[in-house]
């Protein structure tokens, strides 16, 4: 008597169509991403060459070169930031602020609202400044 096996047949698995799958994704992925870009109006930031790329905090106060003060892209009368800043320390986790004064504000600008910001409770100021240049010097 004889015995007749069929012959295994070896398993394989159809990478075409999770190759397709994973282009797919990619594409969904890099459509959908978004790409960090600083918001805020244009500043001609001081240099300084210890100056250290930080994250950009919800709270930012902005002084341009017309001296007008922002507190997140909005105008806001210096005797009002205070209440302002307040306000949104209550609502925040971090007590961090982030001041971006434009090179050209005079320096007793600039310290007034950092007493502010310390009066409110600001626990860490943090001075936007732009890397110098290699090599270049004031």
């Amino acid at each position: 008597m004889k015995i007749l096996t069929k012959p295994k047949k070896k398993v394989q698995i159809n990478v075409t169509s999770l190759i397709d799958v994973m282009f797919i994704l990619l594409i969904f992925f890099m459509v959908t991403s978004t790409f960090l870009e600083q918001p805020g109006m244009k500043l001609e930031l001081p240099e300084a060459k210890s100056a250290s790329i930080e994250k950009i905090e919800k709270m930012v106060v902005y002084i341009d070169a017309d001296q007008q003060v922002y507190f997140n892209d909005k105008p806001v009368a210096l005797d009002r930031l205070k209440d302002q800043l307040s306000s949104a320390l209550k609502r925040s986790q971090k007590s961090t602020l982030v001041l971006r004064a434009d090179e050209h504000v005079p320096h007793g600008l600039v310290v007034h609202v950092m007493d502010i910001a310390k009066e409110v409770g600001v626990k860490r100021l943090v001075v936007a400044t732009r890397p110098a240049a290699a090599g270049a010097s004031r």
